[in-house]
């Protein structure tokens, strides 16, 4: 093979190289989130409430038919979830990094129309998302969840309702109340949206994090994995009557 020949091959075998490289640089994250990893969970919001709902706690025969929530105190419910929604991009692909918990304690007084009180607590060491490396951050170097093992949310506010919706009817109000998170604490103020589906009362919402503003060190991850400075708390809460 001559001298000529035998460069424009390596040039051939170079250029195919290159490509391939920037194939499996941008492709395979590509695959990775997308077919491997799987898409992220929805945002968390209210469910349909069933037809057949049962009408415990509330006068009226069905969905649709106006209600009154019982007096009283409101606990958290099977159901319930709290979690974190962080927009990350891993070599160009953007992905939702999701984590949640069930692990969630506390409760909320009605009295009439309104709701006067309302306190939760959400153990922290139980979220978890798809990825055990990216839980190991999470409950390492950034949420500490050793030192800071629970966040918690009491409303300072009451939320007054005006009337209660019949059931399955969402409507949507503003709370104010005091976070504490990663052993900061301040007041925030968020949208709730609620429902009474005749045998359950659920709440739903979320809360923007701007990670700087509660200490939390950004969880971009060694060049590879970057994220914004900021992401949502999110929940979606069931309450029984006691």
């Amino acid at each position: 093979m001559t001298g000529p020949i035998r460069m424009q091959h390596w040039k051939r075998w170079l250029a195919v190289g290159v490509a391939a490289a920037a194939i499996a640089v941008v492709g395979g994250p590509y695959v990775f989130i997308h077919f491997v990893e799987g898409s992220a969970p929805a945002p968390l919001a209210l469910t349909t409430p069933s037809a057949t709902s049962s009408t415990a706690g509330t006068t009226g025969s069905g969905s649709g038919q106006a209600s009154v929530a019982a007096d009283g105190t409101w606990n958290i419910a099977t159901g319930s979830i709290v979690g974190y929604r962080v927009n990350e991009v891993l070599f160009g692909q953007s992905h939702a990094a999701v984590g949640r918990t069930s692990s969630i304690s506390g409760s909320m007084m009605v009295s009439g129309t309104t709701v006067t009180e309302a306190s939760f607590t959400v153990d922290m060491t139980s979220v978890t998302s798809d990825q055990s490396r990216r839980d190991g951050q999470f409950n390492g170097r950034i949420m500490d969840t050793a030192t800071y093992p629970t966040a918690t949310f009491t409303l300072n506010q009451p939320i007054d309702l005006g009337s209660i919706p019949a059931d399955g009817v969402q409507r949507s109000f503003k709370a104010t109340g005091t976070l504490t998170l990663h052993g900061v604490t301040k007041t925030v103020t968020f949208t709730v949206t609620g429902q009474d589906t005749g045998s359950i009362v659920q709440v739903a919402g979320s809360i923007p994090i701007t990670f700087a503003d509660w200490n939390i060190p950004n969880p971009s991850f060694g060049g590879v994995v970057t994220t914004e400075d900021h992401g949502v708390l999110e929940f979606a809460l069931n309450f029984a009557h006691s």
